[in-house]
Order: C-alpha cells, then structure tokens, then sequence
C-alpha cells in the first residue's frame, strides 16, 4: 500500500510517499480502506520530532480519517462493508489502517467520509472544551484564540449553543471575516492592541479564555476577569512563559491544560461524544466548513499550508 512516510525529521520536504508493507492486524483490529484522513498541527509537531511517535521509520503521521471496513477480523460488532471514522488511531497517513475495535466510531448516512474526518479530532476537542476544560454557562463570555481555524470554528459555534458570547482572536482581516460568517460576536486582530480593545469592552474581564497559542498565555491571563479562567490546549506559536502561581492566588483566576487523549478514554465515551456532534451537524446546529481537500501523494503542499496559517478551517487528504 501507499503511504505518506516520512524517515528523518524536520521540514515538509522530508516527507516521501512510499509502498509499505501493510498493516497486520492483532485479534481485536480490524482493516479499514482510507477514504477522507485529517491532517492536525500535531502531525507537524511529529514532523518536526517534537511531538509523540509510534512505531519505527519510515514514519506514518496523522491519527484522524473515515473509511470503509474490508476486513473484519473476526470481530463480530463490524462487517466489510461498514463506514467507521476514528480520531486517535496512528498510522492514518495511509491507503489502510489497522483500527482498534474500541477506536472504531459507526459512521450515520448523513455524515460523509471527507466530514468525519473534517470534524472528528477537532469537533471532539471543541466538544471537550466546552463541556469538561471549562463548563460553559448561558451568559458567560468566552475569548478564543485562533478562531478562525479548525477548532476555533467549532469551539465559536458550540460555546454558543451553549448560551456563551463568543469573542475570537485572529491574524488577518479575511480570517476575521470567516469567524463572523460562523457566529462569533467579536473578532480581534493580534496585530493590534487586542489586549486593550478586549477591556475596553469588557472592563473586568472575561470568564475563560481558550489559548491554542502557547506564547500568548500570560496575555490570556491579563484579559481573564478574577475567578475566571484560562483553558492552555496547544503550543503553535511557541513555548508560553511559566505561570506565577502567586499571581494564581491573589486573582483567584484558574489555570486549566487540556489534551483530548485524556477524554476519549472508552468506545462508550468516543461514540457518545461523536454522537452529539453529529446530531448538531444533522441538525444544522454545527455548519462545518468546506474542507480543503489534497491527495495523500500531494502531503507536502498540505504540510506547507497549514505550517502557513494562510488555511481556514480543515486540511483534509484523500488517498
């Protein structure tokens, strides 16, 4: 099979799409034929070297997709035939994946293969967010960072289900521009004094801020009103500076680290949790945004875009 391989680390122009072996399965796998594979910042991070790897080279990023079942392994739950999607199984930068039984996440009719793997890693950590990093409340305000990507999207529209008035960070006036056709109440520009222009209208603060950034945790913790609370769940722009815990106690504001992984920690909790982000797209209580769609053998643009922030929204390959 084909796959999108890479055998030393560092620039996209390490990435190589080989002919591997592929995948044997253990008793509790089983095959599924790639359709739709997501690509995340952290396929970047592994790239690079800095970030968590399974297995040995040539290296195959990516943990996100949907696909069908053509070999069911004598697992009684899935047949050839099924349409699965999974947002924490290794190796999906590939033609076929070996997916755990207990990864493997039913696909409804109405949810295509290129919007599974558009949404599940991402909707999922927008769904966690909101409902378990912080508990969003009907009244609340919320700051996000990033908010024109891919989680920043989903994020804006379920913190408003939720009852939340939803502000946003982000770096270009046409980023701005695709927040607010997604709901969002409030869109800042970080090359401007967004510190300020946040106060200015929320004189005491806001009640959470979502910080994907990294470096920008100690600003995130200036517009935080006290008692309030910042959720830190990614490092794209860099390592954030350490936190006074001092500064903790006298505003009484709440530092909070998130990571998906910790939360999809059963098939029951992975099905229910895509579950509820299907309804909402069935609903059309979610618009999901068109994804931007490359051929598995064309990673390396795909990798340069994203590592770009020109991209709104999902980086999807199709093999």
């Amino acid at each position: 099979m084909k796959a999108l391989t890479f055998s030393a680390f560092g620039g996209s122009d390490v990435l190589e799409y080989l002919d591997i072996p592929a995948p044997e399965l253990r008793s509790d796998e089983i095959l599924v034929e790639m359709k739709a594979i997501g690509l995340n910042y952290a396929d970047i991070y592994r790239r690079k070297g800095n970030y968590h790897l399974k297995g040995n080279p040539p290296y195959i990023a990516g943990y996100e997709g949907a696909g069908v079942v053509i070999d069911a392994n004598n697992n009684a739950e899935f047949k050839p035939g099924d349409r699965i999607g999974f947002a924490d199984v290794p190796f999906s930068n590939a033609e076929m994946v070996a997916v755990p039984v207990s990864h493997a996440i039913p696909l409804p009719g109405t949810i295509s293969f290129e919007i599974a793997a558009a949404v599940l890693l991402q909707g999922l950590t927008a769904h966690y967010l909101a409902t378990d990093s912080h508990k969003t409340k009907p009244g609340e305000t919320v700051l996000i960072h990033a908010c024109a990507g891919g989680v920043g999207l989903l994020l804006t529209q379920i913190s408003k289900l939720l009852g939340a008035k939803v502000l946003g960070l982000t770096s270009s006036d046409n980023k701005a521009a695709v927040a607010m056709k997604y709901g969002i109440d409030n869109v800042f520009l970080y090359n401007n004094d967004w510190k300020k222009e946040v106060l200015s209208l929320y004189p005491d603060g806001v009640d959470v801020v979502y910080d994907s950034i990294g470096s920008t945790l100690t600003e995130s913790f200036s517009v935080t009103k006290k008692c309030g609370q910042v959720v830190f769940f990614g490092m794209a722009g860099g390592d954030p500076d350490f936190v006074d815990p001092r500064m903790l106690m006298d505003t009484s504001k709440t530092l909070t680290g998130g990571d998906l992984w910790n939360y999809l920690i059963s098939k029951e909790e992975r099905i229910k949790r895509a579950n509820q982000l299907f309804q909402w797209i069935n609903n059309k209580d979610l618009t999901i945004q068109q994804p931007t769609i490359f051929k598995l053998s064309d990673g390396r643009q795909a990798h340069e875009l994203l590592e770009s922030r020109q991209s709104t929204g999902k980086i999807i390959f199709v093999p």
